[in-house]
């Protein structure tokens, strides 16, 4: 079967960095498959995916000019002529489906985010009729969608996370080190960056907390303003950049951040588990799910920083706790999403589109 994959773009992002295992299990029952990408933005995810043997085709646009993206796109498609045409994103779904109707083609629609634009959620609802199937890359955006776009019989759900067993642990900490806490994420407002600052700036004079440092890996629009903030308050934050190797930034911490307003899969966060981090999360997409308050990690409330400072402080104070409620949280994500569970899951979703 022939397989168009197109996207938003091959920006890093945990719609993108997933890509490889996906199409892995599509190649595993005879799919061929062409990965299209509307626009480039950073472009940070393409070696990945060219890494993997995937063909790539990226447009030279922006993210607006819609026109331009949709005659690009059906006049790709016409050239490639797929049997399937399988879309990440809500403006890859929209102009995908547009160009699927055109051309008489199934269509299968990853939706990964728990929060939706209001345009955009109408316009998705309008797909419905026409759609083969909705996959969501969690349980957690299974229950959103189903009741913001409607989906019931033809929603399935594949956890876009593939746990690997072989990723390396993180180095449990020693008596008289600085404590290292670290967060994985695009610069950008939907990660709350700001309210972790905030907490931050809480704890920084703290007279119980032992040394500690957080780093933010990663790059995007806020990049600036964050350091500005950082420089303003002392606080004791680094922006390392964009890492291509996040489990090799992940085992040098001892405990995990995730600020965000709202998350799908939230991949970062369950790659911290996997290399046996506590997560301090609020209850953003599948995290919640995942950690077992008080045993792998803490969860807290959507923006606000006090009692994240609270919970951070919870787990800074006692370093010496931090390993054991890491291997707990490396157990409880390889039970959920580890190989044979994407595997298996991955097949589920292929055995209802017919043709596979």
């Amino acid at each position: 079967m022939k397989i168009a994959y197109i996207i938003n773009s091959l920006e890093c992002g945990g719609a993108q960095l997933p890509i490889p295992d996906i199409v892995s299990v599509l190649k595993a029952r005879g799919g061929d498959v062409t990965v299209f990408a509307l626009a480039r933005k950073d472009g940070l995810a393409i070696p990945l995916v060219e890494a993997a043997g995937i063909p790539v085709r990226v447009r030279e646009g922006t993210t607006r000019d819609h026109i331009a993206a949709y005659r690009w796109l059906r006049d790709e498609m016409e050239a490639f002529q797929p049997d399937l045409i399988w879309t990440s994103l809500s403006r890859a779904t929209l102009l995908g489906q547009l160009v699927a109707l055109r051309h008489k083609t199934p269509t299968v629609h990853w939706q990964h985010c728990g929060r939706l634009k209001k345009a955009n959620a109408f316009l998705l609802r309008l797909c419905r009729p026409y759609t083969t199937l909705w996959v969501a890359d969690s349980q957690s955006v299974i229950t959103f969608a189903a009741k913001e776009l409607g989906l019931s019989d033809n929603f399935v759900a594949w956890p876009i996370f593939r746990a690997d067993p072989n990723a390396p642990l993180a180095t449990p900490w020693q008596n008289g080190e600085v404590v290292r806490v670290g967060s994985l994420g695009r610069l950008n407002p939907v990660k709350a960056y700001d309210i972790l600052c905030e907490a931050v700036a809480l704890l920084k004079d703290h007279p119980d907390l032992p040394p500690f440092r957080l780093q933010i890996a990663g790059d995007g629009p806020l990049h600036a303003a964050l350091l500005a903030r950082i420089a303003d308050k002392n606080l004791p934050i680094d922006l390392p950049g964009y890492t291509s190797k996040p489990m090799d930034f992940l085992k040098t911490l001892h405990l995990y951040v995730q600020s965000s307003h709202w998350e799908g899969m939230c991949v970062a966060g369950h790659e911290a588990m996997t290399c046996a981090l506590p997560v301090v999360a609020t209850p953003a997409g599948e995290l919640p799910s995942s950690i077992l308050d008080g045993e792998t990690g803490r969860i807290v409330p959507f923006d606000n920083a006090p009692a994240l400072a609270a919970a951070l402080a919870d787990l800074i104070g006692r370093p010496a706790d931090l390993a054991a409620m890491g291997e707990r949280s490396r157990e409880r994500v390889l039970e959920r999403f580890g190989p044979e569970a994407f595997t298996r899951n991955g097949n589920a979703v292929l055995d209802r589109i017919p043709g596979f």
